[in-house]
């Protein structure tokens, strides 16, 4: 099974990775793990906002990530279309998209996004 992690879970692996779990850590150091293009995009118009601080820019983290880019493809913005409206962040709406298109598993701390079934992993 792969995966793909949403932008708080990245945060923590890069800032604070004690407040993954256990099972999360082990998913990210032995299992197939993708980013998407859509969490860089997220965290950078945070920062710029004054609304995240991180220990190094976004381009950095970006480059330096041992994970699989994910890019945000025209077939994953149409699958948003298509989804109900269990969460209106348009960026975890579209990582939902891209988790169902490309069959992934969705690790996340968002609750709320339990909703979209079986596919989402939630931290706690």
């Amino acid at each position: 099974m792969s995966y793909l992690i949403d932008t708080q879970i990245l945060i923590w692996a890069e800032s604070d990775p004690g407040r993954l779990p256990a099972e999360i850590r082990t998913i990210l150091e032995e299992k197939s793990v993708a980013v998407s293009a859509a969490t860089f995009w997220e965290m950078a118009i945070k920062v710029s906002l004054g609304k995240l601080r991180l220990p190094r820019s976004v381009k950095v983290i970006a480059d330096a990530t041992p994970f699989d880019l994910l890019p945000v493809r025209a077939d994953h913005a149409a699958a948003v279309e298509d989804l109900p409206h269990h969460h209106k962040d348009p960026f975890d709406r579209m990582l939902i998209a891209q988790a169902l298109f490309e069959r992934l598993t969705l690790l996340t701390a968002d609750k709320k996004l339990r909703e979209y079934g079986e596919f989402v992993q939630v931290v706690e």
